[in-house]
């Protein structure tokens, strides 16, 4: 794919919500609720012209999701302001009643240690911020 980088190296966060995986998957799924939970990728977000278009500190970014399936595929591209373009896996699985949520956090060449290190604390940090808001939901 053309403005991409190259990956150096994948680190996989993963965390457990205590919800269904369906449950789990209509949420996140929706690039309407990422405000809610992925305070690293967007401020806000709108739907404009048939693109999801959000404002961060970076800029303005646009995010695609790969479309609906029944297999928890959650992966999604996000242009940068610059043009680039950053593919991210991402899967939720069962565990019975409860979820597994996987993110694959890629390294690009010439990322350095701490940048890397601050993409995973915040990745990390979205997850929990995930996990919060459905286990909440449930008990509501």
């Amino acid at each position: 794919m053309r403005n991409m980088r190259v990956v150096t190296e994948s680190h996989q966060l993963a965390i457990i919500i205590n919800r269904r995986a369906a449950d789990v998957y209509a949420y996140a799924s929706d690039p309407g609720h990422l405000p809610e939970w992925a305070a690293g990728l967007a401020g806000s977000i709108d739907f404009v012209d048939g693109q999801w278009i959000a404002d961060t500190s970076m800029g303005r970014i646009f995010v695609v999701m790969v479309g609906q399936n029944e297999f928890g595929v959650l992966d999604h591209f996000v242009t940068l302001p610059d043009g680039h373009m950053v593919y991210n896996p991402m899967r939720v699985t069962s565990i019975g009643e409860s979820s597994e949520v996987v993110f694959s956090l890629r390294r690009e060449t010439g990322m350095s240690d701490d940048v890397f290190a601050a993409d995973v604390a915040a990745v990390r940090s979205d997850l929990v911020s995930l996990k919060t808001i459905l286990e909440r939901q449930a008990h509501n």
